[in-house]
């Protein structure tokens, strides 16, 4: 079995980045933005009642 050594496929790669551009890269950028903006939107450590205040209580 032979394996194909990086250097062989750089030049079809290369000429695919050229063409269409790093669309794997990309990809990844965008994923790891919506990753943050996830975990930003899904962060409730930041969210506190009032001091002396309870969420579920009305005003009595």
């Amino acid at each position: 079995m032979t394996t194909a050594n990086k250097g062989d496929l750089s030049p079809i790669y290369d000429s695919l980045i050229a063409e269409q551009g790093d669309v794997p890269a990309e990809a990844r950028e965008a994923a790891e933005e919506i990753q943050r903006e996830a975990a930003e939107a899904l962060d409730w450590s930041r969210i506190r009642p009032a001091q002396g205040s309870h969420p579920n209580q009305q005003g009595e």
